[in-house]
């Protein structure tokens, strides 16, 4: 089932995130239960109002933020969050020109929502995140467009090294990177080699990566194995070539969510082969403005949905 964040009938709701790198004022999907500005609320109802009136601001203040640490998780069970979390943040262009600013401010942006990303699923206990960063069809747009995209991965990746070890973040690559600069190659080999021991949230980032690719090279590598007489032809099957895909490096290979700003309904290539159950969510607002409030819900969405896997 697709979904848009165009089926909730309220207003949009203006927020601003203060927790990313540009302060941008982002138009939002209101969250299930809208969270109201502190002047429309009333005062709580834990207030007592025999107290003096220093204590009474103390209590009205404590108790708000309570209120806006419950709301904003309000229907969120920790039990059921998706595992593998995958994130296309698209729209880049089309964000740049509506706003009359270079492209290059758009894919900064957008791209600047990786720490955001991260941050959020240590919050609520997803256990990977992946984020397309390149595809490989991505790689035919003009050398100047392609180069924006390598180099902001090259400047989180460096800008980002210090919350990996921080937070026990481990980090891996995915796609055809042989393709990609000597000097890039080398970031990403320390990248992995530094992070490749820790055991908190797996951040994967697919650069030059498409889901037929993937297939593709897993089966050239079941083929590679039956020639050399380690695999059997009739023992391949479905668990074999989970053994192959890109995703082998992480518990979790099958993704449960798929979270797609930027206005479009389509996987365009990513993860084909992991997609098989996967939940897909269409937010109708491009990448650089989506925020929290989006991610939140979006996993409101997915624990409302009935997943089956193909039972009745």
């Amino acid at each position: 089932m697709l979904c848009t964040t165009t089926q909730w009938s309220q207003p949009l709701t203006a927020l601003t995130i203060p927790d990313v790198q540009h302060k941008y004022l982002f138009k939002l999907s209101p969250p299930v239960a809208p969270i109201l500005p502190h002047h429309h609320r009333g005062r709580p109802a834990c207030v007592n109002d025999a107290t003096g009136p220093l204590q009474r601001a103390t209590d009205i203040a404590s108790a708000i933020k309570e209120e806006e640490k419950s709301t904003l998780q309000v229907g969120l069970l920790p039990e059921s969050m998706p595992k593998h979390v995958g994130v296309i943040i698209d729209g880049h262009r089309r964000w740049s020109r509506s706003n009359g600013v270079p492209m290059e401010t758009g894919y900064e942006i957008g791209f600047g929502k990786i720490g955001m990303l991260m941050q959020l699923c240590i919050k609520f206990g997803v256990k990977v995140l992946t984020t397309f960063i390149l595809s490989t069809n991505s790689c035919k747009r003009p050398q100047v467009e392609v180069e924006t995209m390598l180099n902001n991965f090259d400047k989180i990746l460096k800008q980002e090294m210090e919350t990996f070890v921080r937070d026990n973040i481990r980090v891996t690559i995915i796609g055809d990177t042989s393709r990609l600069s000597d000097s890039l190659q080398q970031l990403i080999v320390h990248t992995e080699e530094t992070t490749k021991n820790n055991n908190g949230l797996h951040v994967m980032f697919a650069v030059n990566y498409s889901g037929q690719y993937d297939i593709v090279q897993a089966c050239k590598r079941v083929a590679v194995k039956v020639k050399d007489g380690l695999v059997d032809p009739k023992d391949i099957d479905e668990s074999l070539m989970n053994q192959e895909m890109e995703t082998r490096c992480t518990q979790f290979s099958d993704l449960d969510l798929l979270i797609r700003p930027g206005k479009e309904q389509r996987v365009s290539g990513f993860f084909l082969w992991q997609l098989s159950y996967t939940e897909l969510y269409f937010p109708q607002i491009h990448g650089p403005d989506f925020g929290e409030a989006d991610f939140v819900e979006a996993l409101r969405y997915f624990q409302a949905r009935e997943r089956r896997f193909g039972s009745v």
